[in-house]
């Protein structure tokens, strides 16, 4: 019988995981840029730090995460996110007691939670994200805002747009409660479930509804900006202004709350206009100011901003807009025409490799017309091809499989000849992509 993926998983291969990697590598690229540096973190952590880290009101911690008891009894949680665990980190290896504040870190791994798969959304999915500890002020929330809109352009994602609000200090909170419970109160008995739940526990999060009707009461309800202090605004204005003198427009959106019980001041969200072949691309992701979440699982009381990116979502978003796709291949593969040129082409291609050039070799015995197929199935640039007549006059045949044109390359000639045969494909794969760009 097949053994078939869970449900909400799926398997990553080749052309597909050279696109992973290539998202992921440049994601990176933009952290090392900016000074963060790298935290992993186990997958596995006591379920009561997602509790108090994420929030007992989140729709996160009541419905999506995948919990169990262990052998020795203790309840533990995959993880459904990273900042908690980064949080919990900072803490257990007291990472915050001699450094220079503050404190920067990318991370990048597996997630899980239970939520119904749709396009670019699985059970078990990958997070990229950046975390700032210990800068509470207006210029590190707005660093971390302009990281994410300008890694989003290095991934070949146009037309984002920013969305931007404010959940205001403690005392603006207070105010946004109780004005909410008290609209949501002559409306409570007509909405779902998960709204009756949540007005009790954390009105705030019935604004994060999707059913259609609710969303009709939803509209109609008080909004946070009208509740939020004086210096609360100017910090929501002053990361607005030094957005725009990065030519970044954040729109305000005032039912913007995101999904996590942590995020206080500042919250945002990375979207991109309607993209061809996707109805509803939702956002690419997001993050926000906290106030007191490292102090939370028990460090001290310092306040940080970050941000997330689910990796499936951006990989769904890259193929919508990329459609060529990655073609894998290696530079050269080496033909051998019978066994004895085959077991020397095996120290060849390990030749070639030394030189940083990637390589591949038949290890069967095939005519020649069908390794040149097996070639360009493989998406190689070149063909080298080793004969007994190559051998005895020490040279070799490279057949460029794009152009078909045939180079004999004398062996001492072999590897400055391979460089210039690479540097010029290149050229004219240059050249290509721009004729098809006009």
């Amino acid at each position: 019988m097949e053994i078939l993926p869970v449900k909400g998983t799926h398997d990553i291969y080749e052309a597909d995981a050279a696109v992973y990697s290539d998202l992921e590598n440049r994601l990176i690229y933009m952290a090392l840029l900016h000074n963060y540096k790298e935290i992993r973190t186990p997958i596995i952590e006591h379920t009561n730090l997602f509790v108090r880290g994420v929030g007992e009101s989140s729709d996160i911690v009541n419905k999506e995460m995948y919990t169990f008891d262990d052998k020795g009894g203790r309840s533990i949680t995959l993880r459904p996110e990273l900042t908690a665990g980064i949080m919990r980190s900072i803490v257990s290896n007291k990472l915050y007691a001699n450094a220079d504040l503050p404190l920067r870190y990318f991370y990048l791994g597996p997630c899980f939670r239970y939520e119904r798969p749709q396009a670019g959304r699985y059970r078990q999915f990958n997070q990229f994200g950046i975390e700032a500890i210990g800068a509470p002020n207006y210029l590190q929330d707005a660093e971390v805002i302009s990281f994410g809109y300008h890694a989003l352009f290095i991934l070949g994602i146009d037309n984002v747009k920013v969305y931007i609000n404010s959940l205001g200090d403690e005392a603006s909170r207070a105010r946004y409660r109780e004005a909410l419970k008290e609209y949501f109160a002559k409306h409570i008995d007509k909405m779902c479930g998960d709204c009756k739940r949540r007005f009790e526990v954390n009105p705030l999060r019935i604004l994060d509804c999707k059913v259609d009707e609710d969303q009709e009461i939803i509209k109609d309800a008080p909004k946070l900006k009208d509740y939020l202090s004086n210096e609360s605004k100017l910090y929501l204005n002053n990361v607005i202004s030094l957005l725009k003198e990065v030519g970044i427009e954040a729109v305000i959106d005032d039912n913007l709350v995101r999904g996590l019980d942590y995020y206080t001041g500042v919250v945002f969200e990375y979207h991109v206009d309607k993209v061809e072949g996707a109805d509803n691309v939702g956002a690419l992701g997001g993050g926000g100011h906290y106030a007191h979440l490292l102090k939370e699982v028990g460090g001290p009381d310092l306040e940080g901003v970050g941000l997330a990116f689910g990796i499936e979502r951006l990989v769904y978003v890259h193929s919508l807009t990329h459609k060529g796709g990655y073609e894998l291949g290696p530079d050269f593969f080496v033909i051998g025409m019978n066994q004895e040129i085959i077991d020397k082409n095996f120290s060849l291609a390990d030749m070639i490799r030394s030189k940083g050039i990637a390589v591949e070799a038949n290890y069967e015995v095939k005519s020649l017309k069908s390794l040149l197929k097996t070639a360009v199935k493989k998406h190689a640039k070149f063909a080298i091809i080793v004969g007994e007549e190559e051998i005895e006059k020490k040279r070799l045949v490279v057949k460029n499989l794009r152009s078909q044109e045939q180079t004999t390359v004398e062996l001492e000639n072999f590897e400055a000849t391979l460089e210039s045969l690479l540097n010029e494909y290149e050229q004219e794969s240059a050249k290509l992509a721009l004729e098809g760009l006009k």
